[in-house]
């Protein structure tokens, strides 16, 4: 007797019409079920399957595994501000001490000075660095980020989502996925 698979770790992966993933990170990954949904809609091609299948008393089909849009969605050029793709931009690192821990939101230049909560004064920053420079400028708490805050493209954030590759790829995947960075520039 086989090993029970829960079809919810089934998930399908999601191809622009170009057969590159919508995003890296985060992967772009629908449920089965949304992934067979936009099959009957017509929306998406089948790509590869697994070999587990859903079944109704009429019809049955493989889950699939990656899944091609049909019509091409353009990416926006530019993320959207979270504090998310603000660590995404950072690489998960304190741009003051490079530390992977703790990490918070700085302004560069403190609310309470005039500073701005957009993607030139916001960075990335443990904990105990965002303690210590606290409500001073760069020069006063003698602290400055190791990286010019600025605003990233998407690509920007494709790239470095592809140095945390998630934990699990199945391996039908693996011919759309690109993790190393010197790919694209």
């Amino acid at each position: 007797m086989g090993i029970a698979v829960s079809l919810d770790s089934l998930p399908a992966l999601v191809l622009n019409a170009d057969y590159r993933p919508l995003s890296y990170y985060p992967l772009s990954l629908w449920s089965w079920q949304d992934a067979i949904k936009a099959v009957f809609l017509e929306r998406v091609n089948i790509v590869a399957e697994y070999d587990h299948e859903v079944a109704s008393p009429s019809f049955s089909m493989k889950v699939p595994s990656v899944v091609c849009l049909k019509s091409y969605v353009k990416p926006s050029r530019y993320p959207a501000f979270t504090r998310f793709n603000v660590f995404l931009r950072d690489r998960f690192r304190c741009q003051y001490c490079a530390s992977p821990d703790e990490l918070t939101f700085d302004h560069v230049v403190p609310r309470c000075c005039g500073g701005a909560t957009t993607w030139e004064n916001v960075v990335a920053a443990c904990s105990p660095c965002n303690l210590r420079k606290g409500s001073k400028l760069p020069a006063q708490a003698r602290m400055f980020p190791l990286q010019r805050p600025f605003q990233p493209t998407v690509q920007d954030l494709h790239n470095n989502g592809r140095l945390f590759p998630p934990n699990h790829l199945h391996e039908s995947w693996m011919d759309y996925l690109y993790w190393d960075s010197e790919l694209e520039p």
